[in-house]
């Protein structure tokens, strides 16, 4: 599962020092941070427009998205899906109301 994952961020990597007007991707990197963080937001809206409507494939479609997005802007910061996989599996077992209260703590 995490292979697609991986050649993702691999493509992601490869195209971003790319031409802006050829590369989506390239595009977003030479117009920074924000524009990147507003195609978060964007995604993250559409997928709750989507979740909200219950259409099934408009729910993977605009989660897809989402996720590629935040892979963009993992890049960016030098990270890829290994490191949020990772993540997860720290934080898998654990009650979420616990990893939440061992947040506040630290």
């Amino acid at each position: 599962m995490s292979d697609i994952l991986d050649r993702i961020a691999a493509t992601i990597e490869e195209r971003k020092k790319g031409d802006p007007k050829k590369s989506y991707v390239a595009s977003l990197f030479a117009k920074g941070d924000d524009a990147m963080l507003k195609k978060i937001g964007e995604e993250a809206t559409e997928t709750v427009i989507a979740a909200k409507s219950g259409n099934r494939l408009e729910i993977v479609r605009e989660t897809t998205h989402l996720w590629f997005h935040c892979m963009i802007v993992l890049a960016r910061h030098g990270l890829g899906p290994q490191d949020v996989l990772a993540e997860m599996k720290r934080r898998e077992g654990i009650s979420g109301i616990d990893e939440k209260a061992a947040r506040k703590k630290r």
